[in-house]
């Protein structure tokens, strides 16, 4: 049996809330704000696919990934082979330089795609938060990779019940380009209590 392809991109997403990658891929929901599109600047010179050699590394751009066995596909913003022949992924996140756990799990998802593609190992990658135009290096440990097998896991899991989960209202929220379509004030609350406030809306 075939195992169904979700982009890379869509880990993230599901880390970040099941809701909001559930919205994207399961009802087609797309939406913009400040937040997505200084993300598109900050992927602006990385998504031209491209190579190029510099100091004796290198260095391909928007170089295509996938994986039958996880069942993702994507790009990886930069790819670094360096004279060693081991490869560094570089994920581009216009972000101040910070660790978010969504950010170090998609980044590990490219390796391990990396890894199935070339048949190698891939020991770190990095994360360049452009904000801050600071690097952060991302060390692929054990612990990582289960974390990032189990969410692997969880995902395909979320899109194989075809039900969009209920929403859980939290800071982050506010930021996120699907709240208007989401409506976590509303969604989040137990079903009865949903019900009267959204008729309260009602001419």
């Amino acid at each position: 049996m075939a195992v169904e392809i979700f982009p890379l991109s869509l880990l993230n997403d599901f880390l970040f809330c099941p809701r909001r990658a559930a919205l994207k891929e399961i009802e087609g929901q797309r939406a913009a704000n400040v937040h997505t599109l200084i993300g598109d600047l900050a992927h602006e010179h990385a998504d031209l696919p491209g190579y190029e050699v510099a100091k004796g590394v290198s260095l391909f751009r928007a170089l295509p990934v996938w994986s039958e066995r996880l069942g993702l596909s994507g790009k990886c913003d930069i790819v670094e082979r360096h004279p060693d022949a081991s490869f560094v992924p570089i994920e581009y996140k216009k972000s101040k330089r910070r660790a978010f756990e969504n950010d170090d799990v998609q980044l590990c998802a490219q390796a391990l795609c990396l890894e199935e593609i070339f048949q190698t190992d891939i020991a770190q990658g990095a994360i360049f938060h452009a904000a801050s135009k600071r690097r952060r290096e991302v060390a692929f440990t054990s612990d990582l990779r289960d974390r990032t097998e189990t969410a692997i896991r969880e995902l395909h899991a979320l899109f194989a019940a075809g039900q969009v989960p209920p929403a859980v209202l939290k800071p982050a929220c506010e930021g996120c380009s699907l709240k208007p379509v989401c409506i976590p004030e509303i969604t989040s609350l137990p079903p009865r209590l949903a019900t009267v406030e959204s008729q309260l809306f009602q001419v």
